[in-house]
Parts: structure tokens; C-alpha cells; sequence
């Protein structure tokens, strides 16, 4: 039986250096060297799942084929390797702890007194291997969340310590991701940081094989001397990762650095070199577009991009497609909700985007947004809630009921978006929604079947309301056209204009599905809509 490699990526000296960049990229590069691979997240918080997080807390929530609501580095995964991620990609201290607790509660432990080692870290080690052991994977590459030094991850790192003296060094790694400063004043790179982050690792038990170092501006072969020094590292082990105008771009200096090659060196994997032709031409239309359009992002999260990260990849991915820079153009929906000149916040934009929120605040200036794009002819992409104050700004604007409104919002006679079905008593928050792939069935002759050049497509939901059918005839009398509908419950799914030039609005998430080598449809045409109102 042949044996499974793994790698362990952690993180030092401070967080948000982009661990989930590093991982998704060394998974790009051992797969274009025709090795099969995976990627899962262990992440420390105690939340079950990132569900009930708030955007501002953690960014968007990023949901699987499987209907995992999972962190939002899942989907780096998925946009770079272009394969779908599952719940088993993800773990938290919180599902750890359920699950022992719920065992502990059975009796499965034997009247045994149940503590962090042997019984967490058995756990943890469990989920290490589940997913080897479902699927035939060559490499499964293990993100550790967190910085190292916190409290929170040490549960994880002892695992790591011990499943890795368990496999042996000749089928597992570590890689420690850390920081070099560059002290202005000074004139100076400074590499204690790194010194203490390596450290701290040593004394849980853990040796790096590899660091990559994040700088602004690479470091020095005199730097990578000295950290190898001081971090008991090979001086070729330390991997220079400087800032570069893209994400996409990072594979490529990682591979130039020859991560990849001390990777499967290390590790004793024979196979050939790796095939980065078409990700090097990705990587020239990202940075070298011949164009550019400007597509406004009428939102309530505009001030964490995170919780918008998907759609902003998504963007970028369209964007290569259509030889364009896609420029963001945020606006508040609160701002816009205050103030009656509407035009004034959504001047010079080619095409505006209504992204997904939950409650009230913003609805209002996210419909008067809606009701300019829609009467001035200018595209326009709705998604989820999007997609619902749509309906709401039709229903006030064209079929003139002027209480009309998401039952989310508020309850008035005409909740034309209102709870499903299978909500209603529903009291629990987390994992409760309509989650996951499910069918939808387009409509022949409109833009979204020209879209997708299908008839039957599946994309990831989360979501409480939906279109109120009863409604459906009114809509359709007035000129909405409902293209695609689910056929299991006849839900409808995505709505349009045909006298608008590009006016489409969907339930799903499509952001969730767009990679970097084949944007999704939807964002792909919309850009071009936008391209060519310019």
C-alpha cells in the first residue's frame, strides 16, 4: 500500500501573513507535477463552524458542494487546485471537543478520566488522516490555524508533534510560514521575530524543515544564512515570499525559490517537473490587462473586504478572461440609505453588484442602488439577498405595492421574499440553513441559458427566505423573467430583464464556484456587460 505524505503548515511572529496563500499555492505546484492532493484547515477556535461568526469577525463564510460552512481559506483552496473541498477539509476546536464530549457522554471512554492528551489529540489526529483515508490522495498538506504561541493552538501542535513521530520524517514535513520586519529607522531587516517564532516550535517538540519567509521585498542570501543559522534549518530550506501585486503570482516565486523541488526531495517523491504554463498566462492577463471597467459593490461589510472575498476573486478571475482590471468601486448602503442623491454614489461605475448581508440595516439604500442601475440601463448582478431586494425594488417600482418587502426585514401584506418552508420552527442558528449544491433548471431563450449554455446546473445556496410564489404570475405579467428554477421544490432561483442590456439576479452563491483558470459564468458575462457599457 502505498504511503500517504503530509505536510504541516503553521504560522508565526503575527497573523494574516497568508498561510492559506502558502498552502493553496505549494498545492497548485505539487499538482501540476501530477500528484494527487489535498488541502484541510484545523482551525482553534471553539465555534463549531464560522456560521455564526460575524463578517466583521471572520471574514466571509465559505460553503462546500457538501453544505459545510467552512473558513473562508477553503476557498483558496478550491480556486487554486480547481477541485471541491468537502466538510471533512475543516475542522475547529469546537468540533473536537463535541465530538469527545458526546463520546465521553455515551461511555465510550470506559469510566476514563478524559483530558487534552491522550483524548483531544487522538481526535485531532483522527482528522488528520480522514482525509487519506476516504480518498486516494498522494499529499494531504494540514494548515494549522492561529500564530504559534497561542493558547489556542497547542492542542493542535502537540497532534502534529505526535503524529508526525508516529508517520515518520520521511513521510511528513514541517513548514513554518513567519515575518521579517524591516525597521525603517534602522535601515534593517530584523530576523529575531523569526528566531523566537522557530523557537517557540522547538520547545512544543517541533523542528521546521522548511521557512518561508514573508518580507516586503524578498530577503537576502546573507538573511537566509543567518535565520538557517539561528532556526537549525538548511540555508536552501529558507524560502524568500516578498509582496507581489497578486496572489496568483505567488506559486510562481514560490516555485522560482524551488519550494516544490525541496518538498518532494524531502519526502523521496519521484515524479516529473511541474506543467505552470497556463497559470503563467493567468498571471500575465492579471497584470498586464488591456482594459480596465469599474463595477460598484453596494454592501453593509464594505470595511472588511474579507467578508466579500470570494466575489473579489471571482472578479479577478472574470476579469483575466475579459483582458480587464476590474476596479471596486464600495458603496456603503447605509450612506446611500440617508442621503437622497442616489446618483451622486453611483457615478462612473459600469455595472454595479448587490452581494449577499442578513437584517435590515442598508436594505433601503441597497433598493434605491437596484432602482438606478435598473432604470439608467446600466448592468447589474444581484446575488442571495441581492437578488431579493430586487424583487422588493420591482414589486415597489414596477408593480407599484408600496409595502412590499422581505418578511427578513419587515412583515407587511406583501412579503414577496418570505421564509421557506422547511425554516419555519426552526429556533437553532448554527448550520440551519439551506446549505450546500442543489439543481436549478434554466429556461431556454433567455441571458442566463446564452450564460451558462446549459439547461441543468448545480450552485451552492445559504440562505433562510426565498420568492414568494404566490407572486409569480404578477412578476411575469410585468416583464420578469424567472430563468432558472429549482426542480425539486419549484423554487425559483435566478430572475431577469430582457429589455434591460444585462439585469440578472440569483438565490445561489456563484462566487463560490469561480476559479482561477475558468470563471464562473455569471461573473464572466457580467464583466463583459460591463466592458461593453464602457
Amino acid at each position: 500500500m502505498k504511503q500517504v505524505k503530509y505536510i504541516f503548515l503553521t504560522g508565526g511572529v503575527v497573523s494574516s501573513l497568508g498561510k492559506g496563500i502558502a498552502a493553496s499555492s505549494l498545492g497548485l505546484l505539487l499538482k501540476s507535477r501530477g500528484l494527487r492532493v489535498t488541502i484541510q484547515k484545523l482551525d482553534p477556535y471553539i465555534n463549531v463552524d464560522p456560521g455564526t461568526m460575524s463578517p466583521y469577525q471572520h471574514g466571509e463564510v465559505y460553503v462546500t458542494e457538501d453544505g459545510a460552512e467552512s473558513d473562508l481559506d477553503l476557498g483558496h483552496y478550491e480556486r487554486f487546485l480547481d477541485m471541491n473541498m468537502t466538510k471533512s477539509n475543516n475542522t475547529t476546536t469546537g468540533q473536537v471537543y463535541y465530538e469527545v464530549i458526546s463520546r465521553e457522554r455515551r461511555g465510550d471512554y470506559l469510566g476514563a478520566t478524559v483530558q487534552v492528551v491522550p483524548h483531544i489529540t487522538d481526535e485531532i489526529k483522527r482528522r488528520m488522516t480522514l482525509l487519506a483515508d476516504t480518498k486516494d490522495y498522494d499529499v494531504v498538506i494540514t494548515e494549522i490555524g492561529g500564530t504559534v504561541g497561542d493558547i489556542e493552538s497547542l492542542p493542535f501542535l502537540e497532534a502534529m508533534r505526535q503524529f508526525m513521530l508516529k508517520v515518520g520524517r520521511e513521510n511528513s514535513l514541517s513548514i513554518h510560514l513567519t515575518y521579517v520586519p524591516y525597521i525603517e529607522a534602522a535601515g534593517e531587516i530584523k530576523t529575531k521575530p523569526t528566531q523566537h517564532s522557530v523557537k517557540t516550535l522547538l520547545e512544543i517538540g517541533i523542528q521546521p524543515d522548511i521557512l518561508i519567509i514573508r518580507s516586503h521585498a524578498g530577503v537576502s542570501q546573507d538573511i537566509k544564512e543567518k535565520i538557517a543559522l539561528f532556526c537549525n534549518v538548511q540555508t536552501k530550506c529558507v524560502v524568500s515570499a516578498k509582496d507581489v501585486p497578486t496572489i496568483y503570482q505567488v506559486p510562481l516565486e514560490l516555485e522560482s525559490e524551488g519550494l516544490d523541488e525541496i518538498v518532494v526531495g524531502k519526502l523521496h517523491i519521484r515524479n516529473g517537473k511541474p506543467d505552470l504554463a497556463k497559470w503563467r498566462k493567468l498571471v500575465r492577463k492579471i497584470n498586464d490587462p488591456k482594459n480596465t471597467v469599474t463595477v460598484g459593490v453596494c454592501g453593509k461589510y464594505n470595511m472588511v473586504p474579507d467578508a466579500y472575498k470570494s466575489i473579489l476573486e471571482a472578479f479577478v478571475h472574470a476579469g483575466a478572461e475579459n483582458d480587464v482590471k476590474v476596479n471596486i468601486k464600495w458603496i456603503s448602503a447605509q450612506d446611500l440609505e440617508k442621503d437622497k442623491n442616489t446618483a451622486k454614489y453611483l457615478t462612473g461605475i459600469n455595472g454595479l453588484l448587490v452581494p449577499y448581508g442578513f437584517g435590515e440595516r442598508g436594505t433601503e439604500g441597497k433598493i434605491k442602488a437596484i432602482k438606478f442601475v435598473r432604470e439608467n440601463k446600466i448592468p447589474f448582478f444581484g446575488i442571495c439577498f441581492g437578488m431579493q431586494l430586487a424583487v422588493v425594488e420591482f414589486a415597489r417600482n414596477v408593480l407599484k405595492m408600496k409595502d412590499a418587502n422581505s418578511a427578513e426585514v419587515r412583515k407587511t401584506r406583501n412579503n414577496v421574499i418570505d421564509l421557506m418552508e422547511e425554516q419555519k420552527g426552526i429556533t437553532e442558528k448554527g448550520g440551519t440553513m439551506r446549505l450546500g449544491s442543489y439543481a436549478c433548471t434554466v429556461k431556454r431563450g433567455t441571458k442566463t441559458f446564452d450564460t451558462y449554455k446549459a439547461v441543468n446546473i448545480n450552485e451552492r445556496h445559504r440562505h433562510r427566505y426565498e420568492f414568494n410564489n404566490r407572486y409569480r404570475m404578477q412578476f411575469e405579467d410585468a416583464g420578469m423573467i424567472f430563468s432558472g428554477i429549482n426542480p425539486d421544490k419549484d423554487l425559483v432561483e435566478i430572475i431577469e430583464l430582457p429589455s434591460h442590456p444585462w439585469f440578472i439576479a440569483c438565490q445561489f452563491h456563484p462566487e463560490l464556484k469561480s476559479r482561477a483558470t475558468k470563471a464562473h459564468p455569471l461573473f464572466r458575462e457580467f464583466i463583459k456587460a460591463c466592458k461593453k457599457k464602457k
